[in-house]
């Protein structure tokens, strides 16, 4: 007579489930007792006090309206903080603050002063909490702040257009000249797009340090700097492997390869436009036709980099204008969020993500088509200037622009 065993086995399996849980449990709520021990003897009887209140305030978007300023604040500080005086230019000036003047810990809120400021002129703002720790912020160039419109958006539009599709769409022209060069002249432009992006990447990390620096305690800026780089450096490197990995043909992997460029060029980009945008906002990089050309021309590089690997192959004219829209349109997107939503940590963040998809892509691209295990002719001469020129064209055109 045939039984079935299935009810006992299911049971078998909920109890040896349950006993995991169980286990993995044990150690937190062992923690949460020491943590409890901990606070209920007053920090094991030392009950140490600060000397002086420990209050910080991180400032965020500051928008301009005729005869009006509007400043964004942030709590990072471990204990709530009171707003009770705000002094513009060193002068006592009245303001009114919501939700509350009492800012709970990462809490926000938003001051509004009546302030006849001046176009152009610069101010200094510093904020009293009522312990009269000071908190300051600049307005370097004063300028009405522009807001989310139709005109507005059409405007971002164009500098991103400006700046990230035109430079890298021009570069991708050099693709008929390409077709001519030697395998020596190819490996060296293939180490020339690894030095550019290099470049980008230290760039890009310099920046995000430089503007993670001013993050409040609480936010980490290093930290998210960190998630940022490697989680978009393992990323983007689990997904080419997956597709390296499919069944392709030779040009089926080179034009993999040149979409991983795009891709990290792309998000690169986005935290160019971020930049721009927020520095036209406020009114502080007159970016006129001088500016726009050095973008250009450093950018410019970027095109090339997408289209060195398919040199010689013959992409159809709808993959390239792909290519160029995943590598440059970011610029338009970073310019909107840049221009009209001011974020400390979105800014780092993008930053570190773009920095950490250009690492990865100039690794692949090194990997791949520089230092491969199957190169029938090491060239490391070649890859040694082809990379230090990379990085130097970059570099005197950062002179231009910067």
């Amino acid at each position: 007579m045939a039984t079935t065993t299935t009810p006992a086995s299911t049971g078998g399996t909920n109890k040896t489930g349950a006993r995991t849980v169980a286990l993995f449990l044990v150690p937190l709520v062992l923690l949460a007792g020491v943590i409890a021990l901990f606070l209920g003897t007053n920090g094991a009887g030392l009950n140490v006090e600060p000397a002086a209140p420990i209050e910080t305030v991180q400032f965020g978007r500051t928008i301009l309206r005729p005869g009006q300023i509007e400043v964004h604040l942030r709590n990072t500080s471990p204990q709530e903080v009171t707003i009770a005086q705000v002094n513009i230019n060193d002068a006592i000036w009245p303001f009114e603050i919501s939700p509350s003047p009492t800012i709970p810990r990462l809490g926000s809120a938003v001051a509004t002063l009546d302030y006849p400021w001046v176009e152009g002129e610069a101010y200094g703002l510093t904020f009293f909490s009522g312990n009269a720790v000071a908190f300051g912020t600049e307005i370097p160039v004063a300028t009405t702040t522009a807001t989310a419109s139709a005109k507005t958006l059409w405007s971002f539009t164009l500098v991103g257009f400006y700046v990230g599709i035109i430079p890298v769409v021009l570069g991708m022209l050099w693709l008929p000249a390409l077709r001519r060069l030697g395998p020596r002249a190819m490996m060296f432009l293939m180490a020339v797009t690894v030095g550019l992006l290099i470049y980008l990447g230290l760039d890009a990390t310099t920046e995000a340090l430089e503007l993670g620096g001013e993050l409040g305690g609480p936010y980490q800026g290093v930290g998210l700097i960190g998630i940022g780089i490697v989680g978009t450096f393992l990323l983007l490197d689990a997904i080419s492997r997956r597709q390296m990995g499919v069944g392709r043909s030779e040009s089926g992997q080179r034009m993999t390869l040149a979409s991983m460029i795009a891709v990290g060029i792309g998000l690169h980009n986005l935290g160019e436009g971020l930049a721009i945008g927020a520095a036209y906002a406020v009114g502080a990089a007159a970016l006129g036709a001088f500016l726009v050309i050095g973008f250009i021309i450093q950018n410019i590089t970027e095109g090339l980099g997408v289209v060195v690997p398919i040199s010689r192959d013959k992409p159809s004219l709808r993959s390239l204008a792909l290519l160029g829209l995943i590598a440059g349109a970011p610029a338009i997107v970073g310019a909107w969020v840049g221009g009209l939503i001011s974020s400390q940590v979105l800014s780092v963040l993008f930053l570190a993500i773009g920095a950490g998809a250009v690492y990865q892509v100039g690794y692949q691209i090194a990997r791949q088509m520089i230092w491969k295990d199957e190169a029938k002719q090491p060239m490391p001469m070649t890859a040694f200037a082809g990379i230090t020129a990379g990085m130097l064209i970059l570099y005197v055109t950062g002179l231009v622009i910067k």
